[in-house]
């Protein structure tokens, strides 16, 4: 035990030259000042006796072969007919896939009564576009929805779609396509305030060089994305516009408590994980003692949560006990630092660390937000963030209404194009496609 604390107080004295310390974000930190993670014994793959998956078999079967051999492989001898057959289903991508280039003539005619000519609407394209809904929709999805380079999604579309476009055609079109789709991305800001329960979380991002803040707000059917150059509360209240009705899951950054919500949960994981960090300089028995306690406190707290027949009111006595318990420890007086510093932090929270035992709706931990904010971080590894606040813009629309596609059960490149023929036929953009309910 004596080595395993020598050996981790040899690496953060490491890392503290380096500028580390115990909040420095994982991202930030070297991956030389980061420990070895120890193989796990578990056997990859399901549990023994569970069923097993495999693809749907397709609806609908394009053409049929039929292959016999008119030798035996083995010796070239001659085969004794039978009737055993069986069947094979592939499914593969044509080699050559050509695109529909089609020569729209538009009839231009006069109009006595406006005396002005007049002409119908094409619902292919935008406006003054060479590139189709189809086209349009399918590259920003690759580029914004699935962290594609702008490079390579020009190498997908000229290689196998034979489709050349220009980097600058791309761009240009997405821009197009995000003003397009500004009303749904509005649409998500609203039906995301006015939910039972918000995630929020944020990252660093860059645009034009300069340090920004993409914050992430989303539940099980939305997401919205907001790049900021601010991480304060003021960022926040460009979101919440008014008191939030709902409950507010994060983690314990001080900005989120300037947000007037009606209750809140804080992620426990964080906690959990700041207890971990901390053993690691620190083994004084009073932390040591004040750690052990509230990590049993945590996780008693979850393992009553996750009971298959858990109810508020079936386990209000326990639950009355674990807010008893949390009281004592963060009333109790603290000499150690650590300890002394997490206890303020659970005297102040006290009131909204176990909110899930209350609302069966409202997660323990804030890993709905810290999922919807890694492909962002993918993006700013593969792309480099933005080079202007209208590429910022962009970026926080499309990739929105990507995410909320998906979360609602759409394909997101043929719901975009079937919205934007509605849209220049009608001339409104409609609402965003309700959720898909399985059975439904």
């Amino acid at each position: 035990m004596r080595l395993v604390i020598l050996a981790a107080n040899a690496r953060l004295a490491a890392a503290r030259g380096a500028g580390i310390s115990v909040s420095t974000p994982s991202g930030m930190i070297p991956i030389y000042h980061k420990p070895s993670v120890a193989k796990r014994n578990k056997k990859p793959g399901a549990r023994k006796g569970h069923t097993g998956t495999r693809r749907d078999k397709p609806a609908k079967i394009d053409a049929h072969q039929e292959h016999r051999l008119a030798v035996c492989p083995c010796c070239s001898g001659e085969l004794q007919r039978c009737n055993r057959t069986r069947k094979r289903v592939i499914e593969d991508i044509p080699a050559h896939i050509t695109p529909v280039v089609t020569e729209h003539t538009v009839h231009r005619d006069y109009c006595p009564h406006c005396k002005k000519h007049v002409e119908p609407v094409v619902p292919d394209a935008m406006p003054k576009a060479s590139l189709g809904h189809n086209l349009m929709a399918f590259s920003a999805w690759c580029h914004y929805g699935l962290s594609v380079t702008l490079s390579q999604v020009r190498d997908i579309l000229g290689s196998h779609l034979h489709t050349h476009v220009s980097g600058g055609g791309l761009i240009d079109g997405w821009k197009r396509l995000a003003d397009a789709l500004l009303p749904w991305y509005q649409q998500i800001a609203r039906e995301a305030k006015d939910s039972a329960v918000l995630h929020a979380d944020e990252t660093g991002w860059r645009v034009d060089g300069q340090t920004h803040w993409l914050w992430c707000f989303v539940n099980h059917r939305n997401c919205y994305y907001m790049i900021d150059k601010r991480r304060g509360g003021t960022a926040l209240q460009r979101f919440f516009t008014e008191a939030f009705g709902g409950t507010l899951v994060h983690d314990f950054w001080a900005a989120y408590e300037q947000v007037s919500a009606e209750d809140r949960q804080y992620c426990l994981v964080h906690l959990l994980r700041e207890l971990e960090k901390v053993d690691e300089h620190n083994d004084a028995p009073e932390w040591l003692g004040f750690a052990k306690q509230l990590r049993r406190l945590i996780r008693d707290g979850i393992r009553l949560r996750k009971r298959k027949d858990f109810t508020p009111q079936k386990y209000d006595r326990r639950i009355k006990l674990i807010h008893r318990r949390l009281c004592a420890l963060a009333d109790e007086p603290r000499l150690e630092s650590d300890s002394r510093r997490l206890t303020e932090r659970l005297s102040r929270h006290r009131d909204h660390l176990f909110t899930f035992l209350d609302r069966v709706e409202v997660p323990f931990e804030n890993n709905t937000a810290e999922r919807a904010i890694r492909p962002a971080v993918i993006i700013r590894k593969n792309s480099l963030c933005n080079r202007s606040e209208r590429g910022a813009l962009t970026q926080a629309v499309l990739m929105s209404v990507f995410r909320t596609l998906r979360l609602r059960g759409h394909d997101p490149t043929s719901a975009i194009a079937n919205a934007l023929r509605s849209m220049l036929q009608n001339r409104t953009l409609p609402n965003m496609p309700a959720e898909i309910v399985a059975g439904g």
